[in-house]
């Protein structure tokens, strides 16, 4: 049995955005009372500080007794509030957005809103900055067999990987100049877990009802990350001496094949919750998310972004990452799989009220 990973911070006060969100709730969790389930405790007796969006709900973290500030990453006064009196902190930036309502949002919350973050951060004394990145900048693999590491070349998919690869390139080039403030960035691939957003519980409703689509032969690979697994990942980072100026993927221990991953959320809903799931019978050609990809790149370029169809162009690809790094650094070692990550995942949609 796996030991109890305890993780020591050393930091009067944590700082952490996007604290409202899917993955961002599940850290403030670790900070305040730990992670049992997954053996991740968080030890250091600091007290923690969120910046979140007007109208956003914070009543679990209020619960936890977490400091509230409420703002956007793009207005510089209100990350000054955030970053006040921060002296010796650890910043944990996971805000960002992924489907915006316009393509411009990418670049002025994901590059310059960090930009933003790390230029007060450094005026006040934070001590260490660990930022989330994504797959999006490497882009995808070259084949179903491929895995990315660090050292794999940028390759930006789309208006999302080009603002997270500028605000990489930012970042990096303020770890080769020496900066006071010591950075740390984490990429992580399509995350699953409790309290979910509507989009991964539309997923769940489609294999259900037999209508997920499989785009060409279904054996493209994706890494996917269990939210208290990346929660491991990122406060090992955090806490982590060696990790300064450094670049780790965080993910599962092994890609998933599509039709691994839509199997299993089917077995899943039939076997542990009784539900009736009908067999899969949408299946389409590559060609499907070919052309979606094209239709992809024109609205982009015109400043549109759609949802669904940015999804289906990267439907018969292979996004796959290679977590050694982390694993030989940083201790990081994910104790969660597919099969009982989705099974939380339904659970916790079904306690919350979300109809499947």
């Amino acid at each position: 049995m796996q030991e109890t990973i305890q993780v020591t911070l050393n930091a009067p006060l944590v700082l952490l955005t996007g604290a409202a969100g899917w993955l961002g709730g599940r850290i403030a969790a670790a900070l305040t009372r730990g992670l049992p389930e997954v053996r991740l405790l968080a030890t250091g007796g600091f007290r923690v500080r969120a910046l979140v969006l007007p109208g956003e709900d914070v009543s679990q973290l209020r619960e936890q007794s977490v400091e509230i500030v409420t703002g956007d990453v793009r207005d510089m006064e209100t990350v000054r509030a955030f970053v006040a009196g921060a002296e010796g902190a650890v910043l944990i930036h996971m805000a960002g957005v992924i489907h915006p309502k316009a393509v411009a949002q990418f670049e002025a919350i994901n590059t310059q809103g960090t930009i933003n973050l790390l230029t007060a951060a450094q005026k006040v004394g934070v001590r260490r900055v660990i930022v989330m990145s994504s797959n999006s900048p490497i882009g995808c693999n070259p084949h179903p067999d491929h895995k990315f590491t660090e050292e794999s070349p940028y390759n930006p998919y789309m208006g999302y990987g080009r603002s997270k690869m500028l605000m990489e390139k930012a970042l990096r080039a303020e770890i080769a100049v020496g900066s006071p403030t010591e950075i740390v960035i984490v990429r992580a691939p399509w995350f699953y877990g409790p309290n979910q957003p509507s989009r991964q519980t539309l997923f769940f409703k489609m294999i259900k009802n037999g209508k997920f689509p499989i785009v060409g032969s279904g054996r493209n690979r994706r890494s996917m990350g269990y939210t208290d697994n990346l929660a491991q990942g990122i406060l090992l980072a955090a806490a982590h001496k060696n990790a300064a100026g450094e670049i780790f993927w965080l993910a599962d221990e092994t890609p998933y094949t599509m039709n691994e991953i839509v199997e299993t959320v089917g077995k899943v809903l039939h076997e542990d919750f009784g539900m009736t799931v009908k067999p899969n019978t949408v299946h389409l050609p590559s060609i499907v998310a070919v052309v979606a990809t094209m239709v992809d790149v024109t609205l982009q370029y015109a400043g549109i972004y759609h949802q669904k169809i940015h999804v289906l162009s990267e439907m018969n690809k292979t996004i796959a990452c290679d977590i050694t790094k982390a694993r030989k650094m940083l201790g990081y070692a994910p104790v969660i799989a597919l099969r009982e990550g989705m099974r939380l995942s339904v659970d916790s949609c079904l306690k919350n009220r979300q109809a499947i």
